[in-house]
């Protein structure tokens, strides 16, 4: 039975995740993540549609007032031809509201502060898009500090199923 203050649950966007950066929450703290469009050419598209992509050096760059994704590397598509290849690691540029290019904009240019890409995936209409992290680099210490949260919790679960 339904009770009557409780409201309907939001569904979740349906997304095919190409690529995550699996170290990207190890290695630094997250603030903020946004949601950015690529612009990619057909046989990124396809080799995207493959499940090949990865994220681990690649990081956002505002240049000339438009955002930027560097070193991503794309492989190229196998079944394509020679003259349809693409530079697998070539400058992509992201698609973002020009509002919130301006806050992130003013945000990174703080100390310390850089735009990490967590994950590349299709959105429910077959779009490519990669969420954005504003994020802060963790220093050694609190990498080790994260590393013995992790292990009390994994701990904790182990005791409570006992």
């Amino acid at each position: 039975m339904k009770r009557p203050d409780s409201r309907p649950a939001a569904k979740e966007p349906r997304r095919h995740e190409v690529a995550r950066h699996s170290k990207a929450r190890f290695r630094y703290e997250i603030l903020e993540t946004v949601e950015a469009g690529l612009v990619l050419l057909g046989s990124e598209v396809k080799a995207l549609r493959e499940g090949k992509a990865q994220l681990q050096e690649a990081y956002a760059r505002f240049r000339a007032g438009e955002l930027w994704l560097l070193k991503c590397h794309i492989p190229e598509f196998r079944h394509g031809g020679g003259f349809a290849a693409h530079d697998p690691i070539r400058p992509r540029k992201l698609l973002l509201h020009r509002q919130e290019m301006g806050r992130l904009f003013t945000r990174v240019t703080q100390k310390g502060l850089t735009l990490v890409p967590v994950s590349l995936y299709f959105n429910e209409d077959g779009r490519a898009k990669m969420e954005l992290a504003l994020a802060r680099g963790r220093k050694t210490h609190d990498k080790r500090e994260a590393i013995r949260t992790r292990e009390a919790k994994a701990e904790v679960r182990r005791a409570a199923r006992r």
